[in-house]
């Protein structure tokens, strides 16, 4: 870092987010499981301060997508705001983890949540769910809605809402102690264990991100490890790549993408692996 200029590196930063944004943007995982470990390996930045970033990144990205979402109808709402309860409880507990871990148990645990992170890029799961009836917990709180679709508006059954409660205090400790959106663990709970439409857990999953992140990030900015010189070109890289992404994915090959994705999230994965076992973090 020290032979480089303060604008160089600055440019560098912005374009390795840039990049990270859009391909985080086309593989629905978000930019951060790239920025964490590019920021690191790459340029050398403690591990708490790139975490910070990326949470500011995430907070950013997540919030223009989430209102499009929701402008749509595909969101829903009311499952959002109830697993928010969680994912922030969780996202508070893995900020407060991250502050007392070692950084290279924080490096050796990012790049396994990195390769489950890869498989589940490559494996997404595009089957329909079957309608499964009235479930008597989501009825009580109202969580069964409508999402558009191309034949009109598509009803569906909520389910399982205890287990998704609980992957969703997994998914926000994941979230505040590695600084990403954890959206696989949160689509993973939506799609697997409450039956949610696919395209209604990826969007409820973005809309859920930035108030996770924004819960985590309160606590990293308190101990001083958000550095407003390394969020602004990250958060300003990853947005743009993000929106370029959206652009390009209607005519994307994606399934092409989405192998390259997983390839360089599974070299990151074991860097990360590697330098945290053998302490070069």
């Amino acid at each position: 870092m020290t032979a480089m200029g303060t604008l160089e590196l600055t440019s560098w930063i912005f374009l390795g987010a840039l990049l990270a944004g859009f391909l985080g943007a086309l593989t629905g995982l978000g930019g951060g499981v790239v920025i964490v470990p590019m920021l690191t390996l790459l340029f050398g930045v403690d591990i708490r301060y790139a975490i910070g970033a990326a949470l500011i990144s995430v907070i950013a990205t997540s919030s223009g997508a989430a209102a499009a979402y929701v402008q749509e109808g595909y969101s829903n709402i009311r499952v959002g705001m109830f697993l928010e309860i969680a994912t922030v409880v969780g996202a508070l507990a893995g900020a407060a983890l991250a502050l007392h871990l070692r950084t290279p148990v924080i490096a050796i645990i990012f790049g396994v949540v990195l390769l489950y992170s890869a498989y589940a890029s490559f494996h997404e799961n595009s089957m329909a769910i079957k309608n499964l009836g009235p479930d008597r917990l989501a009825t009580w709180f109202r969580m069964d809605s409508t999402y558009p679709t191309e034949r009109g508006l598509q009803s569906y059954h909520v389910q399982g809402v205890p287990l998704g409660f609980g992957m969703m205090f997994v998914a926000g400790v994941i979230s505040g102690l590695l600084g990403i959106g954890s959206g696989a663990v949160k689509v993973l709970a939506m799609d697997k264990a409450m039956k949610l439409p696919f395209k209604v857990s990826t969007t409820t999953s973005n809309f859920m991100i930035g108030v996770t992140a924004a819960a985590s990030a309160g606590i990293y900015l308190h101990r001083g490890y958000i550095d407003p010189g390394l969020s602004m070109p990250v958060m300003l890289g990853v947005l743009m790549g993000a929106l370029l992404g959206a652009h390009v994915l209607a005519g994307a090959k994606v399934s092409v993408l989405k192998l390259v994705f997983s390839v360089v999230i599974a070299f990151l994965a074991v860097e990360m692996i590697y330098n945290g076992f053998t302490g070069r973090l």
